[in-house]
């Protein structure tokens, strides 16, 4: 029978550890072993996105990923969005515009919304659904989604703009 490993990763900007299944899914980990229970389970098959996550800065789905991958990682989950008592942009226009309903995709979205502003500043519309195609939402039409992710954007920029000397 195999035994449990130890993992080492950076998990939202701290070092941690801990020992793990070999084939453990890294959403178990992060959820059962440290504790972490903003990022959700959907499907468990890599279709809906409500466990995204960001691993060494990429958009995954984390119950796709064995936790041994992770060794050595940096992980961003939803509870390292928010700087201190500080939200996000992206979770503010979330509350804001009304983004979120019963809240299993929310994590995932908002980690999709956050991945895509990084690397596209000022998406259009088109962009924003491109960003969001791997996360589902049986809640909604996507357009208090879309709008949130909007919202987040242009206030980003405004607050970039205003940041400057």
């Amino acid at each position: 029978m195999p035994e449990k490993m130890k993992l080492s990763l950076q998990m939202n900007g701290e070092a941690r550890s801990v020992e793990a299944w070999p084939m453990a899914r890294l959403l178990d980990v992060i959820r059962e072993e440290l504790e972490l229970t903003g990022t959700k389970e959907g499907c468990g098959e890599g279709e809906c996105g409500a466990c995204s996550i960001l691993l060494n800065g990429k958009l995954v789905n984390s119950c796709l990923v064995p936790a041994m991958q992770a060794q050595g990682a940096e992980i961003r989950t939803i509870e390292g969005v928010a700087t201190g008592d500080q939200l996000h942009v992206v979770q503010e226009s979330f509350m804001q515009c009304g983004g979120a309903q019963c809240g299993i995709c929310t994590p995932g979205m908002i980690m999709a919304a956050v991945d895509l502003l990084r690397r596209c500043p000022q998406p259009d519309e088109a962009q924003i659904r491109d960003g969001l195609a791997g996360n589902l939402c049986r809640c909604t039409g996507y357009v208090k989604i879309v709008d949130s992710v909007a919202h987040a954007a242009t206030r980003a920029v405004k607050v970039a703009r205003e940041a400057r000397p």
